[in-house]
């Protein structure tokens, strides 16, 4: 179509190496040249390490990519955005949920038109709710800095941050007002998350989907109530 190949002609002339990598990463896999398609679906995820996307990621990227070209709301918003990793998790009782990871230095530009993307991708994935998390690295304490650098490791990159960060990210926009940790008879302990009660009604329905994302990324249990 003349719209992406219009496109591909714009991204050539600031991302030519980017793709000339992709053109050629692609063609030594595939034994053949991709459709100008392909080409823009991958400029719309970059893992790290210039892994190649499995074929879920390629679906998630396809649909980042048609909203950028069709959807007028998010068009200019899209343009220079893009993922890092997707996957789909099983909630139970039948349910999935679909985790969409991002750069952490791009999470601001996404949460600014979180609520709309994710409206519009779970017209896409019926049946499925979609969670944006920002990828963040765990730094152990055994963590060294460089001979040039002094200091202990970042308090942002330590486990308990950076899991209270994937939880804010989880419920992202509704904030958190507090949190509890029971501690059972069993030995087993139960984190409570009490959310801003004014969005009770939006997102009631989501929050087991919620805890269920936050017990595959962390093994913890969690449970959310509302506050009055």
């Amino acid at each position: 179509p003349g719209n992406l190949v219009a496109a591909i002609g714009r991204r050539l002339s600031t991302q030519s190496s980017d793709l000339i990598s992709l053109l050629f990463n692609w063609t030594r896999r595939t034994n053949r040249l991709p459709y100008p398609n392909e080409i823009m679906s991958n400029q719309k995820i970059k893992k790290a390490g210039g892994a190649e996307p499995d074929e879920f990621e390629s679906q998630v990227a396809q649909e980042l990519l048609n909203l950028e070209m069709t959807s007028t709301d998010l068009k200019a918003s899209l343009r220079d955005l893009y993922i890092t990793a997707a996957k789909e998790v099983d909630c139970g009782a039948g349910r999935k949920a679909i985790i969409i990871y991002v750069p952490f230095k791009l999470q601001k530009p996404f949460q600014k038109i979180q609520a709309r993307l994710i409206r519009e991708l779970e017209k896409k994935f019926s049946g499925r709710h979609v969670i944006i998390v920002a990828q963040r690295n765990i730094l152990g304490k055994s963590y060294a800095r460089s001979q040039k650098t002094v200091g202990l490791r970042p308090r942002s990159r330590t486990l308990t941050a950076v899991q209270d960060a994937i939880l804010e990210d989880i419920v992202y926009p509704t904030e958190i007002t507090g949190k509890r940790t029971r501690c059972k008879v069993d030995g087993r302990r139960i984190l409570k998350v009490y959310l801003d009660g004014r969005d009770q009604a939006n997102v009631e329905g989501r929050t087991d989907t919620y805890a269920a994302v936050y017990g595959k990324l962390t093994n913890k249990q969690v449970a959310f109530h509302f506050s009055s």
